[in-house]
């Protein structure tokens, strides 16, 4: 005789999300035979009235900002069908995982590295640069040298934009004080992509 199944209303249980159950209805066990079937899956049963219980349904993504717990943006990742659906994709914080949308993905990560690539080229040239160059400041001063001020990144970073059309803006160079008197200094310049440069700089007296 056939075999008919009976799905159950959705069923949540503690870290469970629409989980379904389908109940065999056969009315015995030997009409069952021991196996039914479902367009999502099969199970196989030795008696009438046996449970079945689908797993949830998982859906490939593209991160479109990083996003908590699940990756970065531009990553492929793997999330639950509802959470994609319901929150993920009305937000834009993703897009299906299409073969349009993965090749577009493989594009824009080579752009990137090439990108980045082409970027730490630049702060490894500029930290060379930085080698063969000198600023100078001039400031107020009193006795022994003594600024009546104090030099500072900014002024650093606006006399080397001045005196070598070279901009390292103030918040990328390194200095555990103020400088407080003449003399001949070494700044470190973080340059990105953990290239450092040197900046040498001479405080003169102002006259």
């Amino acid at each position: 005789s056939a075999v008919f199944l009976e799905p159950e209303p959705p069923r949540r249980g503690r870290g469970e999300r629409n989980i379904v159950k389908d109940r065999c209805v056969t009315p015995s066990a030997t009409a069952c035979g021991g196996a039914s079937s479902l367009k999502e899956g099969a199970f196989h049963a030795n008696k009438c009235h046996h449970t079945f219980r689908k797993d949830l349904i998982h859906m490939k993504v593209i991160l479109q900002q990083d996003v908590r717990g699940h990756g970065k943006k531009g990553q492929l990742v793997e999330v639950s069908d509802g959470y994609a659906r319901n929150f993920l994709l009305p937000k834009k914080l993703a897009v299906t995982a299409t073969a349009e949308n993965v090749n577009t993905m493989k594009q824009q990560e080579k752009a990137k590295k090439a990108q980045e690539a082409a970027e730490k080229a630049e702060a490894e040239a500029l930290s060379k640069k930085l080698e063969g160059i000198m600023v100078k400041i001039a400031a107020k001063s009193g006795e022994g040298g003594r600024l009546f001020g104090a030099v500072t990144g900014k002024e650093v970073s606006e006399a080397l934009s001045a005196q070598h059309a070279i901009t390292i803006p103030k918040t990328k160079l390194v200095l555990d004080e103020p400088i407080k008197s003449c003399g001949s200094y070494q700044i470190k310049a973080k340059l990105g992509y953990e290239v450092s440069g040197t900046i040498y700089v001479m405080v003169v007296e102002e006259k």
